[in-house]
């Protein structure tokens, strides 16, 4: 946290910038006028939300309490509202929550309005169908967990119908009042990573709208990692915007590379005299058959086994000139999936979604979000007698529990549920599942299963992609499965850009190759040497440049990036003005 408060000691230039920042919103909230903070990495970001969020509890915190409002404060993880909470010393005027709880206190009490709209919403139709329709049931939403079936007394939705009806519902003026008389201010932390079909529709009925709340947009749109449901950049001219020009994370070397990068929000210093290293070392000089094919997704990369001799040949390095390379002070952040899957266990489930990590990285294969999501922390928790965490994690629709017998009986499938996972294949754990309910499996991946079984016993047509690959899925052993949720949770060393936008660390060594769909960042660098050679759609040159800023503006002292991929002379060209031509160097294990 910036060190704002303490006036009697000389302010370093970070906090003078950081200060002026804030000065700018304290205005803004004077006078009832929305603003958007752009705050580089390692800015103070969070301190500068928390200071406004204190300001307005001095100023307006008794007249909101008599009136029965709030100052609601979204934030992207149920962490981050926590971090809210406490800092806020759980002030009764602010509601710290995540969109999606934020979005269900408002569209809650309009069951009818749901009820009319759910099965317009993508997969519903079908579910209900299949479910025996609404009917006069209630429409929950718990866990995120969609269901519609037939021996239950509610619907309950999935996240993204949460918003997609909150959506809906800011079309009509009654709901908008009602938010309006229900949290007059309301503060976007991650604005950049916000759901944007619901950014476009405060855009459309608020922002510059008389009868606005007062909008806070906090973030950076160079720090939108997540895909394409975040709306990123935000332009608006209805909105003041506040660039916070600070950087209390990184020690000179490395802000001196972020600024050469981003030379249009330039960070000021903390200490203008911190030691520290911002170094490049590339392959180029690699001698071997460099990798192709996978629809050129790995070209120009080392095989995996001379990446990882590369990797583990500057760990030695490293280590012999100081880095320690303990969890706690040294991360390893993978922007390549080619050592990854191997190093960390899971090369099963990474060789069925050849060419999609994301689809188990960020968990957007429905499989593998119901294992890493509910399968692995109702195990968890039962292993842990932690009952209750047991029962929450499962959500509604699971037999309960009602007699002796019944208790029993959860403790026999329990019990052969936990040896499937340490000894079976994911098949045995699906199929554990469909007799025991405990926990009961989605809708989709039912379906899937159905048509599984249906092509395994004719056995003609070719299959649908998703039933092939479910096919091989159920073949693994279900011990990737664990490993791939500790990877995930970042119970390891090493990452992927999903568990570190935020994070911080003394020492950080980035691996960047190919591997991914969308990433390439030979091209990147080109780019950055060449701009005029910018695809007019900015998609791909803006995905790539997001990543590489988020990883390189981790670490606080240390900083060595790995290329295993063959790079350009442009490429090299531009690293060498990025990071200083005597910080990059060739690199052969």
């Amino acid at each position: 946290m910036p060190p704002m408060e303490n006036s009697a000691q000389q302010k370093s230039p970070a906090v003078l910038a950081a200060e002026e920042s804030l000065g700018k919103i304290y205005g803004c909230v004077n006078a009832g006028k929305s603003f958007l903070l752009e705050a580089g990495a390692g800015s103070g970001k969070t301190h500068s939300l928390v200071m406004a969020l204190r300001y307005l509890i001095v100023s307006r915190g008794a007249q909101l309490a008599r009136r029965n409002e709030k100052i609601a404060c979204i934030t992207f993880t149920n962490v981050a509202s926590d971090e809210i909470k406490s800092r806020t010393d759980g002030h009764p005027v602010i509601f710290s929550s995540t969109i999606h709880a934020f979005c269900w206190s408002l569209i809650k009490d309009f069951q009818g309005f749901m009820r009319e709209e759910l099965p317009k919403l993508p997969d519903w139709e079908e579910r209900l169908e299949e479910g025996g329709g609404i009917a006069g049931r209630a429409i929950a939403y718990e866990l995120g967990f969609p269901s519609a079936k037939r021996d239950e007394k509610e619907i309950t939705l999935h996240h993204d119908d949460v918003l997609a009806l909150m959506v809906k519902l800011m079309g009509m003026p009654k709901f908008r009042r009602l938010l309006v008389s229900r949290y007059p201010v309301v503060f976007i932390d991650e604005y950049q990573d916000t759901n944007k079909h619901f950014v476009q529709a405060l855009r459309e009925h608020f922002i510059g709208k008389e009868g606005s709340p007062l909008l806070g947009f906090f973030g950076d749109h160079w720090q939108c990692i997540y895909g394409e449901d975040g709306c990123g950049k935000i332009e608006d001219d209805s909105l003041t915007l506040v660039e916070q020009k600070a950087n209390f994370r990184s020690v000179r070397p490395i802000v001196e590379a972020l600024n050469e990068m981003r030379p249009e929000l330039p960070q000021a210093f903390s200490d203008p005299e911190s030691k520290g290293q911002a170094m490049v070392f590339h392959t180029n000089g690699w001698a071997g058959k460099r990798r192709s094919g996978a629809g050129g997704h790995w070209t120009g990369d080392l095989p995996a086994e001379d990446a990882h001799a590369h990797l583990e040949a500057l760990r030695e390095k490293l280590g012999g000139e100081g880095w320690d390379f303990s969890e706690r002070k040294t991360k390893i952040l993978m922007l390549t999936h080619g050592v990854l899957a191997s190093e960390q266990g899971y090369s099963g489930i990474a060789k069925a979604f050849l060419g999609r990590p994301g689809a188990y990285s960020k968990k957007e294969d429905k499989l593998v979000k119901f294992l890493l999501e509910i399968v692995e922390p109702v195990c968890s928790a039962y292993e842990g007698k932690r009952f209750g965490e047991m029962f929450l994690a499962l959500g509604t629709g699971t037999p309960a529990i009602r007699s002796h017998a019944d208790k029993a009986e959860w403790a026999k499938d329990m019990d052969e549920l936990l040896a499937l996972r340490a000894k079976g294949s994911i098949g045995n754990v699906i199929d554990h599942l469909k007799e025991t309910r405990r926990p009961r499996l989605p809708d989709s991946i039912e379906r899937n299963e159905r048509e599984l079984a249906q092509w395994t016993v004719g056995g003609v047509d070719e299959p649908s992609s998703s039933v092939k690959r479910l096919s091989d899925l159920r073949k693994v052993p279900y011990a990737e499965v664990v490993a791939l949720a500790k990877f995930v949770d970042d119970h390891t060393p090493f990452s992927t850009k999903h568990g570190v936008k935020g994070a911080q660390f003394e020492n950080v060594i980035v691996v960047a190759g190919r591997g991914w769909n969308h990433y390439d960042f030979n091209k990147l660098l080109e780019w950055l040497e060449d701009p005029a050679s910018v695809p007019a759609d900015r998609t791909a040159y803006e995905r790539n440049r997001n990543l590489f800023y988020v990883a390189c503006s981790r670490p606080k002292k240390r900083l060595a990036v790995l290329f295993t991929q063959k790079l350009s002379d442009p490429a090299l060209d531009r690293l060498c003005k990025l990071f200083g031509k005597e910080n990059v160097q060739a690199f052969d294990a």
